[in-house]
């Protein structure tokens, strides 16, 4: 339950978008790392607030108590504490286990991809977080999803409205969860919660839902800057700050028109400890001229500056900020898109089948493909000593491959191979010893 196989075409689409991921991780300068799918379960408890119970807990032979590792941020602050590094910018592509209920429509599993890059390191404030919101926004726009909105809201300012609003700092990080949810849910639900289940008093309650229903841009910071009970508030006012600043340097990336400083954004997770942000796609509602709705979020990361030190026996701090981008809801938004399309996908890059014309030519078919191999031309041949030409032919059709190398008795005296373009069906005569320059220049067309 919650896994599933991939059959080629499959495989082949996915290899596509962790590449096209993978691209833009690269080309702002990180580096990859992995880590083992096995972690110590004291390693991963109490990392994730009310994602503790979804941990995968296993005890091996020796009665070492493992788990399957739940996300890819807390194995790297581990990996970052162990390894005594304080300043590095990594991206990790790997599977990782929830013990969920699944929802494989809305691709929710319980084994799954995630692809995270983060930066680790003392730098000046709010210049790699508006980095990472980049890196969504590049991401987003480059596999042509949609309309989609980047939430981005801090840590420090949910604790202040929690603390001007009348909860105990006990309390901030169950109303932080339960705040969390106000994006699948409406406000009374949120509010009963928080009442019935998490005790606060129906006020404090109140006074959270003026500021939790809040969203807008730079003109919303200024506002609360100005709020008479935020502005005298610690943590609010830093955080605030921040928002101010990431909001400047998000204006010189140009992406402002993408983002929206949301206060109901809250993430889950216990670890975050500032700007915290999440990317979701946006459905257009022509009729009734209603506003765009979500169809789920696509993105998600945030700061937490604390999680590293947890790691380090002399609790040494590394700040963090990072970004996962969720390539399961990626992937089934792209695959049924194909099969609306009924586009076939390519399942292999072969670039040539070596055929021939006639019979008792297997040994020149085999001789063919293995210079081509050697030459690294990606080349296949049907497992038949004598192939009819047709059937060779049709094979390319089915599977997409753009050449057919033919050899017979008269391309052998004259020391050419025929080349056949299977999509025009126009056929060329090529010198052997030219024959690999030929599919390179014909391929690197296609």
């Amino acid at each position: 339950q919650g896994t599933r196989d991939h059959p080629p075409a499959q495989a082949a689409l996915r290899d596509r978008l962790l590449s096209a991921v993978v691209a833009c991780f690269k080309r702002h300068g990180a580096a990859a790392i992995d880590t083992p799918v096995l972690e110590l379960r004291d390693t991963l408890i109490g990392k994730y607030g009310e994602g503790t119970k979804l941990i995968y807990e296993l005890q091996d032979q020796g009665g070492e108590l493992l788990a399957l590792r739940y996300d890819l941020t807390v194995p790297f602050a581990r990996y970052l504490a162990m390894n005594k590094i304080t300043n590095m910018k990594r991206y990790h592509v790997g599977k990782v286990y929830r013990r969920d209920n699944p929802a494989t429509t809305r691709g929710r599993y319980r084994e799954f991809y995630q692809c995270d890059f983060d930066i680790a390191g003392q730098f000046d404030p709010m210049i790699p977080d508006a980095e990472c919101l980049k890196i969504v926004h590049e991401i987003l726009s480059d596999l042509q999803l949609g309309d989609f909105l980047i939430k981005v809201n801090h840590r420090q300012i949910l604790n202040g409205v929690f603390a001007v609003c009348g909860v105990p700092e006990s309390k901030f990080i169950s109303a932080c969860s339960t705040v969390d949810k106000l994006d699948k849910v409406p406000w009374e639900e949120v509010r009963s919660e928080m009442v019935g289940e998490k005790g606060l008093s129906p006020e404090a309650a109140d006074r959270i839902g003026d500021y939790v229903q809040l969203h807008g841009g730079l003109d919303l910071i200024e506002r609360l800057l100005q709020d008479p009970k935020l502005s005298q508030n610690k943590l609010a006012k830093e955080g605030l700050g921040d928002m101010k600043l990431l909001f400047e340097y998000l204006t010189l990336f140009g992406i402002t028109g993408k983002i929206s400083f949301d206060l109901s954004l809250a993430r889950g997770l216990d670890y975050y400890t500032g700007v915290i942000f999440e990317a979701v796609l946006l459905q257009q509602e022509k009729e009734h001229g209603e506003e765009a709705v979500s169809v789920g979020s696509v993105a998600g990361g945030g700061r937490y500056d604390g999680l590293v030190g947890m790691f380090d026996p002399k609790g040494r701090k590394v700040p963090c900020v990072g970004v996962s981008i969720g390539i399961e809801r990626i992937f089934s938004i792209l695959e049924q898109r194909l099969e609306a399309s009924e586009e076939k996908i390519r399942t292999t890059e072969t670039q040539v089948l070596v055929a021939s014309a006639q019979k008792k030519l297997l040994e020149e078919r085999l001789k063919l493909i293995s210079e081509l191999w050697d030459a690294g031309i990606k080349a296949e041949m049907l497992y038949k000593k004598n192939p009819k030409l047709l059937n060779q032919l049709q094979y390319c059709e089915d599977t997409g491959i753009p050449l057919v190398a033919i050899v017979g008795e008269q391309e052998l005296k004259d020391g050419v191979v025929k080349l056949r373009i299977v999509a025009t069906r126009e056929e060329v005569s090529v010198r052997r010893e030219s024959l690999v320059e030929e599919i390179r220049i014909r391929t690197s067309q296609c």
